[in-house]
């Protein structure tokens, strides 16, 4: 048995077929869905989504953000943005890092929620960093 796994982002569908379980960054923890999993709806937060087809990853998504629907059938990922991990970029999102903590630092200490907004950006640069490292394949000495 197997879940219908959709990955959406704002421009287009970015990944549609039936896997047997994935693994998505939910701003409370990590969570799973797998066929007959009880309705969930959900935020993400930035990070790595794995689709499984048996134990194996088979494909690696990032996320910046968004919303997940899991349903007993299907799961569907809503991301602010979403791209394959093979095509992220460590530098853009290194340079996106380095504006973020600027723009942090120039914030208004007293404007909490613009404050909240700012951190879950600069925690999923921080995360994309992280996975477009986790890419890069390893360099035989």
């Amino acid at each position: 048995m197997s879940i219908k796994v959709k990955i959406v982002s704002p421009e287009k569908v970015l990944f549609a077929h039936d896997a047997d379980m994935v693994v998505m960054p939910g701003s409370e923890g990590d969570i799973a869905a797998m066929p007959e999993h009880a309705p969930l709806m959900l935020t993400l937060r930035g990070g790595v989504v794995d689709v499984y087809e048996g134990d194996v990853v088979m494909h690696r998504f990032f996320v910046a953000g968004g919303f997940a629907d899991i349903a007993p059938t299907h799961c569907t990922i809503l991301a602010d943005r979403a791209l394959k991990v093979e095509d992220l970029s460590v530098d853009d999102a290194e340079a996106r890092l380095a504006a973020l903590e600027k723009s942090y630092e120039e914030a208004d200490k007293m404007n909490v929620p613009a404050l909240d907004i700012l951190m879950d950006k600069i925690q999923s640069a921080r995360a994309e960093i992280e996975a477009g490292q986790s890419a890069v394949p390893a360099m035989s000495i």
